[in-house]
């Protein structure tokens, strides 16, 4: 056999369209692959989400690797995606794999690699399983395979959350929250976690539609349409929405105000530190915005700024003292927790945070919205016909009048003004996209301005 160029991991695991690239065939040249990369005598957790046939997927991964003499925990029904990882750790198993495509649309499913610590696979490892893509014929011999032993996942996951979180202080509050599932495999954990306390929580597609209701499970704000909705007319203190395989969050506060993941990683920092008492440096990605720079000087604390991808926090926060950590796509990941990310997680703390300070989410928002200035964030995702690098020497030395006073190279090109507005570009390695980010701490019109700025700068190609 020879090597597959059908199979490429990105910053989080391989996806592909079911029934194009990611086909049974591949899936056994892929599972070869991590086997061939373990070695004989190792155990291998696997996770699958809602999406269609991801069970069946899962089950013909475990085969291959039982026949490679590989130990397998197989779960026994869709689990969130942390719940994957934490078993990887808990279990103490050499690798943990998730069949899901996270948020990609409905016609996608994907493969994401955990290490033994829980954390993402770091591109030594994806790139190692590549190289050896192809190198043997899938294992098919089943008269030496290891036994596969099928387990629920979810029992370990929720009783960890349960004692991770305040209960105790939350027992007896009476917030109301409603949470959207995106029909992905979060679906009801939390109320599973805040059982006996009575905090009233509600759900909204929570049912498993391999469709996702014709929508993509990503919880960004033109998909949180009917969660802004009910939160407003119904009264609810907290909307929270988790995407496919729940390891994402967005949130809603009263009156339907859509609250930005990258606030709500600063709204982390700011409990775990001042309600909790914890230390730790605080992680944002070079798009990440301005505020946590304001929240790290008010808190002295340190801040670390890393490329896009979460796998990248994780790193730091398995060598870092890191109280909380995020992405601008709404992954976080906190202290005392496996160093990934989880929507369900992060929503429960927000309703935590709500109960030390006994006000609904909109009241602490605006609160620290005065102390720490709003910032508006937006971002655009342009599809070209080609690939276009800006280059450096081409950009503008001012944005709308204001003088560009540094230039981040550390992941794409990011223009950095004195009033602490930015314009960022960053091309995707795998596609003709060029990714456009910008942030205005005056006002949203300022920061789409921005945005058009860079929008035009790529598309006249003057960079």
């Amino acid at each position: 056999m020879q090597g597959n160029n059908e199979i490429q991991f990105g910053t989080d695991g391989w996806r592909a369209v079911i029934g194009d690239t990611y086909n049974f065939k591949n899936l056994k040249i892929l599972s070869q692959a991590v086997a061939d990369y373990l070695g004989r005598d190792k155990k291998v957790v696997i996770g699958f989400d809602t999406r269609f046939m991801s069970d069946k997927f899962a089950a013909l991964v475990a085969e291959v690797l039982g026949n490679n003499a590989i130990k397998v925990v197989l779960s026994d029904r869709a689990v969130p995606t942390p719940a994957l990882s934490l078993a990887t750790r808990d279990l103490k198993m050499d690798l943990g794999v998730m069949i899901t495509a996270s948020h990609n649309p409905a016609e996608y499913n994907g493969f994401k690699i955990k290490m033994p610590s829980g954390g993402a696979a770091p591109v030594e490892v994806t790139k190692a399983i590549e190289n050896l893509l192809g190198k043997n014929t899938p294992a098919q011999d089943s008269s030496q395979a290891v036994a596969i032993e099928k387990n629920d996942l979810t029992k370990d996951y929720v009783k960890f959350i349960r004692n991770y979180i305040d209960l105790k202080k939350i027992r007896n509050k009476k917030f109301k929250v409603l949470v959207d599932a995106m029909y992905g495999s979060g679906d009801s954990f939390i109320a599973q976690i805040l059982k006996g306390t009575k905090i009233k929580v509600e759900f909204m597609r929570n049912t498993i539609n391999p469709s996702f209701g014709g929508s993509r499970p990503e919880p960004i704000e033109e998909n949180l349409e009917e969660l802004k909705q009910r939160v407003k007319s119904e009264k609810f203190d907290l909307g929270i929405a988790l995407d496919g395989d729940a390891d994402r969050i967005a949130a809603v506060a009263p009156g339907g105000v859509f609250i930005h993941p990258q606030k709500i990683l600063g709204l982390l920092a700011l409990h775990l530190n001042q309600d909790r008492g914890w230390s730790g440096g605080l992680v944002k990605t070079v798009c990440g915005t301005m505020m946590m720079d304001n929240i790290a000087d008010f808190l002295k604390i340190k801040l670390y700024e890393t490329p896009v991808g979460f796998k990248y926090i994780s790193n730091l926060m398995e060598t870092e003292d890191i109280i909380a950590g995020g992405e601008e796509a709404g992954g976080m990941g906190v202290k005392g927790y496996i160093p990934e990310r989880d929507g369900s997680m992060a929503g429960l703390l927000l309703i935590e945070m709500m109960v030390y300070r006994n006000k609904n989410m909109l009241k602490i928002l605006n609160e620290s919205e005065k102390q720490f200035g709003k910032y508006y964030y937006v971002r655009e995702d342009l599809h070209l016909e080609r690939r276009v690098e800006p280059k450096k020497e081409n950009l503008p030395g001012e944005l709308l009048g204001k003088q560009v006073i540094r230039i981040n190279e550390s992941d794409g090109i990011k223009l950095i003004c004195a009033d602490l507005s930015w314009l960022m570009f960053r091309g995707s390695g795998t596609e003709p996209i060029m990714r456009i980010y910008a942030e205005s701490p005056q006002s949203l019109a300022q920061a789409n301005k921005l945005l058009g700025l860079g929008k035009k700068l790529i598309l006249e190609n003057d960079v």
